[in-house]
């Protein structure tokens, strides 16, 4: 229970597609309240291509978290594809020469990613955005690895922190994208791009569990 095997990625990857495909209608309502309504759509798109190309193929997890943000990338559009492409993408760089991934090493590649999100946006936390999803999550995780704590545990808390930071942003004020220009207005709903955050740090995590050694 201490570590998963990266060559078993296929697994984590998708069950990251499931959980957006299976959000798809929530998150473009909650992107609806004050954005343009189609962050379910857009996301759901290139998850769906992942899947369509990847199904059939085995690859490990850094090797689909890097073909996923590739597509994300380059395929989506909009401000979301390069931000969730650089997460993944990032993340994969820094864990793609291992063969086994424990906790610390899965702290490290979360952290990559969002040190590579915080070089392309000025977001952070407190600023209605997946920033506030990602970041705490991160802090979780390596706190768990410093701790000693296994990955099962590790998991479960950095779901809880992914949980706790999406509900955060809706006592918050927009400061970026299109909802930033509703003011005031914007408080009261949860960020889109933190709750897509959500749901993908949480399948991910359910991904490992179903493979952990």
């Amino acid at each position: 229970m201490s570590t998963f095997k990266n060559a078993s990625g296929k697994t984590i990857l998708m069950k990251m597609v499931k959980g957006i495909q299976e959000n798809k209608a929530y998150l473009g309502e909650v992107d609806g309240l004050i954005g343009d309504g189609d962050h379910g759509m857009n996301m759901n798109k290139g998850f769906t291509v992942f899947e369509n190309r990847f199904s059939d193929k085995e690859f490990s997890f850094t090797e689909g978290l890097d073909e996923l943000g590739t597509i994300l990338l380059n395929e989506i559009g909009g401000s979301m594809g390069p931000i969730y492409g650089t997460i993944l993408m990032d993340m994969a760089e820094a864990g793609e020469d291992l063969e086994e991934i424990g906790v610390s090493d899965f702290a490290k590649m979360l952290r990559a990613g969002l040190k590579g999100l915080c070089e392309i946006v000025d977001a952070r936390v407190g600023d209605k955005t997946l920033v506030d999803t990602l970041s705490p999550a991160v802090d979780v995780m390596e706190e768990a690895a410093e701790a000693g704590k296994n990955f099962a545990e590790a998991l479960s808390e950095m779901k809880h922190a992914a949980e706790t930071g999406r509900d955060s942003t809706k006592d918050m004020v927009a400061k970026f994208g299109r909802s930033s220009r509703l003011g005031e207005r914007s408080r009261g709903v949860l960020d889109a791009g933190a709750t897509s955050c959500c749901i993908i740090l949480q399948s991910m995590a359910d991904g490992i569990m179903d493979i952990l050694l």
